[in-house]
């Protein structure tokens, strides 16, 4: 339960309640029930139109919110999975595969952080280690080779930190990916589904078009890292959320992404069929609009879309003086 969500939870369950007890034996009339039914409405929109960034971050990493996993199930009617690098290992914080969605081919590749304690250690919460970059870019490749567009899905914390995985070539890995995905010719489409940090995302995310849920986040770094290194104190994890200006409404003005796709009221995890059907339209609308464009014209989009990412002008006037 996150702490934002206690007292409607609360209220949600004594509503619950009531209408159970009312059952056996009738207490409370139903003009009444109603009229708590809508003073739980008020409550979720007076709680929800004050959320702070850190709060939308505790959003994004809810332990109910659609994984990967659950988008590939809900999204696609076929689906086979591709396994392994050919260099390593198979890395199960990635998963890629051929699927159809609304009949279209499409190669998925995606970031899965698992649901449970078994599955979260099994993806490694989420976190790619090289072979994962070079299972999906693999997987990118071969969509190029029979002109299948992609889909990626990004939900990490980051690439793996650890000792192997940099003797193994993370940064060469990632960076690789962001040099192959940026003249990849096929059409890209990136939908950023709950935590986007660092290079791990980047690493998956160069597309045509870019989406991020409403309560996802993007972000050179997590909150708790820029706290850690700016301030060297864990309590200003909600003032790094606030300056890191990561999420969708602040990247859209910044032309980092390109849309932002609602989620319900109180995130993804409170309606999954409604974002699955959200989701679903918007690739499938990118899609039929990429399709158009000549490759030579896509390829150069994309290019400069991400070229144009942070420019700043200077006042030279003030700059003088």
């Amino acid at each position: 339960m996150l702490a934002h969500e206690k007292q409607i939870l609360e209220y949600e369950k004594t509503v619950a309640q009531l209408k159970e007890q009312n059952k056996g034996n009738v207490l409370w009339s139903e003009e009444e029930i109603q009229g708590l039914e809508a003073k739980l409405d008020a409550l979720r929109e007076q709680v929800y139109s004050k959320l702070t960034p850190w709060d939308r971050v505790a959003i994004s990493r809810h332990p109910q919110r659609p994984k990967a996993i659950d988008y590939i199930q809900n999204l696609c009617e076929e689906f086979t999975e591709l396994y392994g690098d050919r260099l390593f290992r198979d890395d199960r914080a990635v998963v890629c595969g051929l699927a159809k969605i609304g009949g279209v081919k499409f190669m998925v590749v995606a970031q899965e952080k698992g649901c449970d304690t078994k599955s979260r250690l099994e993806r490694n919460f989420g976190m790619p280690h090289p072979e994962g970059y070079r299972k999906a870019m693999r997987c990118m490749r071969l969509a190029a080779k029979f002109k299948i567009p992609v889909l990626s899905l990004l939900d990490t914390p980051g690439a793996y930190p650890g000792l192997a995985a940099e003797e193994r070539g993370q940064g060469w890995a990632i960076a690789q990916n962001l040099l192959e995905m940026a003249r990849l010719p096929t059409p890209i489409v990136v939908v950023l589904i709950g935590e986007g940090c660092s290079g791990g995302a980047l690493g998956m995310g160069v597309g045509d078009v870019i989406a991020m849920l409403e309560h996802s986040y993007y972000s050179v770094i997590s909150p708790e890292g820029c706290s850690s290194i700016l301030w060297r104190d864990s309590t200003k994890n909600a003032v790094a959320a606030e300056a890191l200006k990561m999420h969708p409404e602040d990247l859209l003005k910044l032309d980092i992404i390109d849309a932002m796709i609602e989620e319900p009221m109180g995130g993804a995890h409170r309606d999954p069929t409604a974002v699955f059907a959200s989701v679903k339209k918007y690739v499938l609308d990118q899609w039929a609009a990429l399709k158009t464009v000549p490759l030579e014209s896509l390829l150069e989009h994309r290019y400069q879309k991400f070229r144009r990412m942070g420019q700043f002008t200077v006042d030279q006037k003030r700059e003088i003086e």
